[in-house]
């Protein structure tokens, strides 16, 4: 199969729980604000949301009834398919972490390690990673593994083969994050080495290699991009971006100018495997 065959989905990440308005005035706060701007970016061409909520101070929050909330309008407005995060913020509990299950999302992430993140140490104990996918397989949700070094990768493909995880295996590659895997060419490869095939790999960056490594990721042949106002603030250089949905919009004209069609949400669900 060639390379550029598949349209790519394009997933949306409208808020994050490290970014705030003195970075871009333009980030979503309130479950209105943020289900608003997620429902523009599937104007825009997006076909998954990838989530967090926080207080209307735009404070990260574990609040379950934030998510049901944000979820439920959402659902109203679009047909997006929705992810929340269970990464929430460094100074969260496993428990606060995975309260978006409650809101019976159609996808969940989960980390498969522990990392360096800046100054501080995100954790994510083995068994609580497990104890995740276990909890959210239970419930009916699908998963996609967060990677931010090629160890989070091994151990994402260890589960895969030791039967905790089903087949196909969805993992998002991130790039850029301080204490993670570099952006580069080099990165994306390493990252890429021990997937098994069939894998839906996504990636992501943060930062100002954020176009570079997307079109990295077009070339080739990702399945998923990610894009929005969590990992990168700006539009091009000294433009910050005015919403998600101009985000979205710029991966999409990327995307079309190197070969590649965008998922429509037919397409994306056979391709996530999610029927």
């Amino acid at each position: 199969m060639a390379w550029d065959s598949d349209p790519v989905v394009l997933t949306v990440a409208v808020t994050g729980a490290d970014v705030f308005r003195e970075n871009n005035p333009n980030i979503p706060y309130t479950t209105a604000e943020i289900a608003d701007s997620s429902i523009e970016a599937a104007e825009a061409g997006a076909t998954v949301v990838h989530l967090h909520v926080r207080e209307e101070d735009g404070t990260p929050s574990g609040r379950p009834e934030l998510f049901q909330d944000v979820i439920g309008r959402i659902r109203e407005g679009s047909d997006l398919l929705t992810m929340v995060s269970t990464g929430g913020s460094n100074d969260m509990s496993i428990e606060e972490r995975t309260t978006g299950l409650e809101a019976a999302p159609d996808i969940s992430g989960v980390e498969s390690g522990s990392m360096n993140f800046g100054d501080e140490t995100f954790i994510t104990a083995p068994p609580a990673g497990r104890g995740i996918v276990k909890r959210a397989l239970d419930a009916g949700i699908a998963l996609e593994v967060e990677c931010f070094e090629v160890g989070h990768v091994v151990s994402a493909v260890k589960w895969l083969e030791d039967g905790l995880l089903p087949a196909p295996l969805r993992i998002n590659l991130v790039f850029g994050v301080p204490g993670g895997i570099d952006a580069s060419p080099e990165a994306l490869d390493a990252m890429l080495r021990p997937l098994p095939e069939g894998t839906f790999w996504t990636v992501t960056c943060i930062g100002r290699h954020h176009r570079r490594m997307i079109a990295l990721a077009l070339l080739k042949g990702a399945p998923g991009i990610r894009t929005g106002l969590e990992d990168v603030s700006y539009l091009s250089r000294g433009v910050l971006a005015p919403s998600n949905a101009s985000l979205v919009e710029m991966a999409v004209d990327m995307a079309r100018s190197l070969g590649r069609e965008v998922a429509g949400q037919a397409e994306t669900r056979e391709l996530l495997s999610l029927g």
